[in-house]
């Protein structure tokens, strides 16, 4: 008998100004993905993860100290709690992206884990933070994660994430595959015109070099005052094999939900052999070779 997983991604835009009153952006962020996670729950959806910083806007479009006041500790703080309320009510593993402080001052892109029966598994901090172009000011705000790369046993499987500009770096990703991930989660915040055209190359590459599924997930539409661009949405699963297998649209809040095979892990993995033919003691100039 096949092992069916169904999973989710969700993905949202955020309609109020970044000028709005803080609190008022987070409870209608938080409202609206509620709508959606409930949505989940009646469709059976058993893994479902959310888009980057859900609870707001994309904020690192400017370097604004007024956005540390975003950040919550984890599992402590108040947006962890209900989620692990609705995971519970769900029976659902919930990924939950949160602007962590672990003390004052000492801030990373986070994301956590909770498992189907409500309890907290644990986070993963996002490794490699950008500070690359206009309108992607992340060092500002996020130290690198110092967490590693954690698989979490789930109730349903075996889970990995990784954020966002992250997917640039195969390293990782290989990591999360050697480590027992059966899914890798990828909630992003990426615009049209800067990395539209690696959004359906590198996530596909990842999942076939390392014989997993991949959810990807992109917030949608302008996010004002400051409309860096388009936010495209196209959230996606891709299976092991490399091909996409359920996308959302370009525009609009949607959940996307996509029944996975898991046993074609095994399947994909038995015909191409990456994991027994790769040859680490030969790797050794990655970590030599540094700039």
């Amino acid at each position: 008998m096949a092992r069916i997983v169904k999973c989710g991604l969700i993905q949202t835009h955020c309609e109020l100004s970044g000028n709005e009153e803080l609190d008022k952006i987070k409870q209608h962020m938080i409202e609206k993905n509620l709508k959606l996670i409930n949505d989940a729950g009646r469709q059976g959806v058993q893994i479902l993860c959310l888009q980057e910083l859900f609870y707001g806007p994309y904020f690192p479009a400017e370097q604004n100290t007024r956005w540390y006041s975003m950040t919550e500790r984890i599992p402590e703080g108040p947006t962890t709690k209900l989620m692990q309320e609705e995971a519970k009510k769900h029976g659902m593993v919930i990924i939950v992206p949160i602007y962590e402080e672990e003390i004052t001052g000492v801030y990373y892109n986070t994301a956590a884990v909770i498992d189907a029966d409500g309890s907290y598994l644990g986070k993963y901090r996002k490794n490699h933070i950008p500070h690359t172009h206009p309108g992607f000011w992340e060092k500002f705000y996020f130290k690198p994660g110092n967490l590693g790369y954690p698989v979490f046993v789930t109730a349903y499987g075996n889970v990995g994430v990784y954020i966002c500009y992250d997917r640039h770096f195969p390293e990782g990703a290989r990591i999360l595959g050697l480590n027992g991930a059966e899914i890798v989660f990828n909630p992003s915040a990426t615009v049209a015109g800067l990395s539209e055209y690696l959004w359906k190359l590198e996530q596909p590459a990842h999942a076939v070099a390392n014989g997993y599924f991949v959810g990807a997930i992109n917030r949608v539409g302008h996010e004002k005052p400051w409309d860096i661009g388009e936010f495209y949405g196209t959230s996606y699963f891709c299976d092991p094999r490399g091909q996409i297998v359920a996308e959302g649209s370009r525009d609009k809040d949607e959940l996307v939900v996509a029944e996975l095979d898991f046993d074609m892990i095994r399947e994909v993995r038995n015909v191409w052999q990456f994991f027994r033919d790769r040859r680490p003691e030969t790797y050794d100039e990655i970590v030599d070779l540094l700039p």
